[in-house]
């Protein structure tokens, strides 16, 4: 009785089943797409910025952020974080201090309970996905502060997208060595020798230290051609 059930209402869905809320969850997916594409399209060239949300002011980390944001703010980048507090914050209030659009692509997580107050350009995303894009779409290079469980997401997700050749190529810089050394000794002691990374892959980021030596990496990275995505390049975004 119950399998001939559901087989009935497989074929005569009642307007219950066909106003599934999942369904209409697509909707206000595709708006966070459209206004994320409209209003992140006029912000080039731009960096983004990840880290602890966990991190206070005093900490080194955040100071190390800070300055770093402040410095690609100055350079001509907008900077764009995850817009909550911590390193988020610290890139925010960076490059706030600089003459460069300060962007914040907020979520409302336990350990983010509101935005920070340093943004000229504030989005709203209820999807992680709809979020992750923007941060790839748009940067011309990631910097990556010490962080957590969504830094290293964040980190992994740009590699796989840069490796696998769904994203262009832009500088990948992990910020404070003594922080990512045990990472960066496992890809290549493990993953690179045990064959589940090529050794090539390993040169998809660089470890720095100083706030100008990231500015000067990415300068140097683009030494000889544009930072705006060529034709080609914007054919593979538009597949993001």
């Amino acid at each position: 009785m119950r399998r001939d059930t559901a087989s009935h209402r497989l074929s005569h869905p009642t307007p219950e089943d066909l106003l599934n809320p999942e369904s209409w969850r697509i909707f206000k997916i595709m708006a966070e797409f459209v206004e994320g594409f409209e209003r992140m399209a006029q912000i080039r060239p731009s960096v983004s910025l990840f880290g602890s949300a966990r991190c206070a002011p005093q900490h080194p980390f955040y100071r190390l952020a800070e300055e770093t944001a402040r410095l690609l703010s100055e350079a001509g980048f907008a900077v764009v974080s995850g817009g909550g507090p911590g390193i988020m914050e610290a890139a925010n209030k960076g490059a706030f201090e600089g003459p460069s659009p300060s962007v914040g692509l907020n979520i409302e997580l336990p350990h983010e309970q509101s935005a920070n107050a340093y943004q000229d350009l504030s989005l709203r995303f209820e999807h992680f996905f709809a979020r992750k894009v923007m941060f790839v779409k748009y940067a011309a290079a990631y910097v990556v502060f010490p962080g957590g469980f969504g830094t290293l997401d964040e980190l992994a997700e740009i590699l796989t997208l840069v490796q696998t050749g769904k994203s262009k190529r832009i500088p990948i810089i992990l910020m404070h060595g003594p922080f990512w050394k045990g990472l960066a000794d496992w890809f290549r002691g493990t993953l690179a020798a045990e064959g589940t990374i090529g050794e090539e892959d390993l040169g998809l980021f660089q470890v720095l230290d100083r706030p100008q030596d990231a500015v000067d990496a990415i300068f140097d990275f683009y030494e000889g051609r544009s930072m705006s995505p060529s034709a080609e390049e914007r054919e593979i975004l538009l597949e993001l």
